[in-house]
């Protein structure tokens, strides 16, 4: 009998991963990923795996944002030396994502001994190594959309475009087990149909059991002409205020679209007195990596806005500044008004975008956006909530500034985009709703029950299901 065992992103939103498990297979971790919102030591130093690393016979990964892919070096650190599956452009960002993790977290883990040390207390010891994060990346093996490839003798997986980022995917895992086939399928996270870059995530019908994100499961997103019309309005009232705007923006996914619509703002001539500059190193690194795969980008939404377009960074917006260096970022600072600064982290929780805050949270001329998921805990989710007081850098400033949200920029489907992928499955499979707070889990739940007569399991962490 096959079984799937729910190890994180149970009625939370970070942290997926899934253990299934069976004769015919073996052990197939689906993600490994971390949880988001706490610094990088508290998040590592707790995270403890519900199994030996050493027993998992592979993994297949559905992307590469952390969530979903951020504790594969410490899988590797404690045993793991299986294949790592993942979609062919996903590898290409893991690299970028898990280097830069490692920095962070090695940093963090430099500070925090010197603090120790000065209280004659023992140093900590590092959870995983850089070595660690360069034998994952040995360990991926990638595969394009929709080809079939063998897991074990009796088990094989297809990736489909999920629609979520680059190189996102949904999983396809097909057992033979005692005479008879078994399908679980694996939504990953799925993509917003109405956002830009991305293909539509794919359609599939058949499944015994499907584990499935409700991220956004308790609501719809705003449409996005009204999100670029309020995006508009937002630059013209920071611009009469003389002010600032500040975004924090994931590297993935959100930085490149933001900058499509931005874009297309410019060509309106909208942003004739600003300076857009992309103020992290990462998120540059990343676009390139969407540069580097543009011809797999959906060609029909960038040749309507920004016709034989064949890069992000040169051809969305000519005049936009890639900020690398840290004297880059401090020269910023030196711009009194004007200014559109794009920078990590999307959640505040680390990042240039906390040095900025320092320097114009306070000023009311100043206008903060977010256009992003804020998780419970971190400083975006505390200035989206009102807070008006904030600490960086153990400093206290007070939240002048405007806080913005823009609703339509989700790079997750919404609950009418989660409801029509789930019913296109006929018969109706094993609904098991996971990536996703309790609430919007619950809410989305009741929706499939009361109006498509679909039941749904809402699991507890470590909770096991049979298929």
């Amino acid at each position: 009998m096959a079984t799937v065992r729910i190890l994180g992103a149970a009625q939370e939103v970070t942290g997926s991963c899934h253990l299934v498990e069976s004769p015919a297979l073996g052990k197939v971790l689906l993600d490994c990923g971390m949880h988001q919102g706490a610094n990088s030591l508290k998040k590592i130093g707790r995270e403890d795996f519900d199994f030996e690393p050493s027993d998992i016979d592979a993994v297949v990964l559905s992307h590469a944002h952390l969530d979903h892919s951020g504790l594969l070096p410490k899988l590797v650190s404690l045993g793991f030396k299986g294949p790592i599956y993942c979609a062919d452009a996903t590898a290409d960002l893991l690299k970028i994502m898990l280097l830069d993790s490692i920095n962070i977290y090695l940093g963090d883990l430099e500070r925090e001994n010197r603090k120790l040390l000065r209280k004659g207390k023992s140093p900590l010891e590092p959870e995983y190594s850089e070595d660690d994060v360069h034998e994952v990346l040995s360990l991926c093996v990638t595969k394009n959309y929709n080809e079939r490839f063998t897991l074990s003798e009796q088990a094989s997986c297809i990736f489909f475009d999920a629609g979520h980022i680059l190189g996102s995917a949904i999983v396809q895992l097909t057992i033979q087990e005692k005479g008879s086939s078994k399908t679980l399928v694996f939504s990953g996270d799925l993509g917003n149909k109405e956002a830009v870059l991305m293909k539509d995530p794919s359609f599939l019908d058949k499944a015994d059991i499907l584990l499935v994100e409700g991220t956004y499961g308790d609501r719809n997103h705003r449409p996005i002409e009204d999100t670029v019309k309020q995006l508009r309005e937002i630059i013209v009232e920071t611009e009469k205020r003389g002010g600032n705007i500040m975004i924090p923006a994931f590297a993935v996914g959100r930085t490149q679209e933001i900058l499509f619509y931005l874009g297309q703002l410019h060509r309106e001539g909208l942003l004739q007195n600003w300076q857009v500059i992309l103020d992290s190193p990462m998120a540059i690194e990343i676009t390139k990596i969407y540069d580097k795969w543009f011809s797999s980008l959906d060609s029909k939404d960038i040749d309507q806005a920004t016709p034989d377009a064949h890069s992000i960074t040169k051809d969305f917006i000519p005049s936009l500044f890639l900020s690398v260096t840290p004297e880059n970022s401090m020269a910023i600072n030196r711009i009194n008004k004007g200014a559109l600064i794009i920078a990590g982290s999307g959640m505040c929780t680390g990042g240039r975008i906390r040095h900025h805050f320092k320097s114009r949270i306070w000023d009311s001329r100043n206008t903060v956006i977010f256009c992003g998921y804020q998780a419970m805990g971190t400083l975006g989710r505390m200035l989206v909530d009102g807070k008006k007081m904030i600490r960086i850098f153990n400093d206290s400033f007070a939240v002048k500034a405007k806080v913005e949200t823009l609703g339509g920029f989700s790079a997750h489907a919404g609950q009418r985009e989660l409801i029509e992928w789930i019913t296109q499955f006929k018969p109706t499979p094993n609904v098991v709703l996971v990536h996703g707070d309790a609430l919007a889990l619950d809410k989305l739940s009741f929706v499939l029950w009361d109006k498509q007569n679909i039941n749904s399991i809402i699991p507890t962490k470590g909770q096991a299901i049979a298929f």
